[in-house]
């Protein structure tokens, strides 16, 4: 994030300009990370598409964890006909293959970040949702939350100041594995053409652009494959550290 967001304060070279005279040029003390096939620098375009990468992956995984934390807990605390429906939706998001999902969405709207954000999130909610549900059941049976419902506290204030701390470890931790899924969704797809667009930029779609010339030019594919396997295994690494503190505390109460 630092390389993405802090990196172009260092490096102030454009990713846009074409250098002619250096076509597929090697990683050199010149142009460190080397150039693509229109001779823009790697480095450059590296930082300046990180910065869509990461915002897709922030803001798709936000929203579709905070859409499941809501629809989850919803149905674990009503049950009955709101709980049945919510398996009837799940099964149905399930019954498609996300990624496949994913390109049939994809291909009837023009592709752009916001676009990709909520394609994603629309797509990524089911798995925290049935999480939560499955919480929200144990959270049912505390007698404390009979006592509140027999006091005629109102549902939203039981929901909002008893539930949602207690699913809160949850929605972190479905969070930061959601930003790297996210992440490697949106450069799938954009690997595939159907992801971000010239002029903008992503680390999926710079690696797109040297799919074809990574016999000669293998750094243009390399260097964006490299940063995505960094963040999402830095992702994944924090996102079991987290389940890790959530478990220790759980087994202290």
């Amino acid at each position: 994030m630092l390389f993405s967001f802090v990196g172009s304060l260092f490096y102030s070279v454009s990713p846009t300009v074409l250098h002619v005279s250096a076509i597929l040029s090697a990683p050199s003390p010149t142009y460190l990370l080397g150039t693509d096939r229109l001779g823009r620098d790697l480095l450059a375009r590296l930082i300046e598409g990180g910065q869509v990468s990461l915002l897709i992956g922030i803001l798709s995984a936000f929203l579709s964890t905070f859409i499941g934390l809501i629809v989850g807990a919803t149905a674990g605390y009503f049950k009955g006909k709101t709980d049945k429906t919510f398996v009837l939706i799940v099964d149905l998001f399930l019954t498609f293959p996300t990624f496949f999902l994913l390109l049939a969405l994809v291909s009837y709207v023009n592709a752009s970040v916001w676009v990709l954000v909520l394609i994603i999130s629309i797509t990524g909610w089911m798995t925290t949702a049935r999480l939560v549900r499955s919480e929200s059941y144990s959270i049912n049976a505390q007698p404390y939350i009979k006592i509140l419902r027999i006091a005629n506290v109102s549902k939203a204030k039981i929901i909002l100041k008893y539930y949602v701390p207690l699913l809160a470890p949850i929605f972190f931790v479905s969070f930061t594995f959601g930003v790297g899924g996210a992440i490697l969704s949106e450069s799938a797809l954009s690997f595939l053409g159907l992801g971000i667009v010239a002029p903008q930029m992503s680390w999926g779609s710079i690696m797109s652009d040297g799919k074809e010339v990574i016999q000669i030019a293998w750094w243009v594919s390399f260097f964006p494959g490299l940063l995505i396997f960094l963040i999402t295994f830095s992702l994944i690494n924090i996102s079991n550290f987290l389940q890790q503190l959530t478990n220790q505390k759980e087994i202290r109460s």
